[in-house]
């Protein structure tokens, strides 16, 4: 079997980063990224908007001690994750792409082990994995979030829920490219580009194991609670329908669930997904 050296798969990371984000955690990720033992052939970071002395600080040291890997996108105002996401994808030069966000933490061998599944699957497009979510350190598990592994099981999940962790995906750049890249979809860019990949033909696999550790807590919940979250994601689900993957069962029942999450008091919605909607897939 050939290494994954002498096949040379190059690819970038890719991320996103705007002024309310903390400079210690992308500090984090970002040294998670250089202790790999798979190295990145660059890193794309879209500053979206102007960012605080800290976070510049921040990126600059990076810069100076990682010279050539950083790639920087400076945006003259905040655009949002999704638009900030797809000029990303344009700047990236690899055939290979691994979305990261900046305040989560890479397992250190996470893109050999996905690379690995790359070269060893050709026809595959886009690879995921488990997470663990933690608060405040990153010994303080507060849950883990198994998402379904095999094309077919995330084919059936996608029906009504997102199948993957976003911050955790390698795919190829001119699937995402084919599906018409990202797109505006507040909270949801992700899922929508999920379904129009896989209505596309993209295979698609997610490793049972954990390969990035990611900040979890109250506000997260919070985030996704009230009327406006619920109307946000009823306009989402609707584009998502309208891709055709799913029936419009699947999009009434995803819907409604989501009404009566978001609307439930924060420690229950809190309750939900760390009890219930994190339970370990089949």
């Amino acid at each position: 079997m050939k290494d994954i050296e002498e096949v040379n798969l190059k690819f970038s990371v890719l991320m996103s980063v705007y002024k309310k984000e903390n400079p210690l955690y992308l500090k984090e990720c970002l040294e998670s990224l250089t202790e790999q033992t798979i190295q990145p052939n660059e890193i794309v970071l879209i500053e979206d908007g102007p960012l605080t002395a800290d976070l510049y600080k921040i990126l600059n040291d990076f810069e100076s001690e990682h010279l050539k890997l950083l790639n920087r996108k400076s945006l003259k105002e905040n655009v949002g994750l999704g638009k900030a996401l797809a000029i990303g994808i344009e700047y990236c030069q690899y055939p290979l792409i691994a979305r990261m966000d900046t305040d989560d933490i890479a397992v250190n061998t996470r893109f050999e082990k996905q690379l690995r599944e790359f070269m060893e699957n050709p026809e595959l497009g886009i690879v995921g994995s488990d997470i663990n979510e933690f608060e405040d350190r990153i010994s303080n598990i507060v849950t883990k979030r198994v998402v379904p592994h095999s094309h077919e099981d995330i084919m059936e999940t996608a029906r009504r829920r997102n199948p993957f962790n976003h911050m955790t995906v390698i795919y190829k750049k001119e699937e995402v490219l084919k599906a018409g890249n990202y797109m505006v979809l507040n909270g949801f860019e992700d899922y929508y580009l999920w379904v129009r990949m896989l209505k596309n033909g993209s295979i698609a696999k997610n490793l049972p194991e954990v390969l990035v550790n990611a900040r979890a807590g109250k506000e997260m919940f919070m985030r996704r609670g009230g009327y406006n979250y619920f109307k946000d994601s009823k306009i989402a689900r609707k584009k998502i329908y309208e891709v055709g993957l799913n029936s419009y069962m699947d999009y009434f029942l995803s819907t409604s669930g989501q009404f009566i999450v978001s609307m439930m008091p924060n420690h229950l919605r809190a309750y939900v997904y760390t009890k219930l909607l994190r339970r370990e897939s089949r």
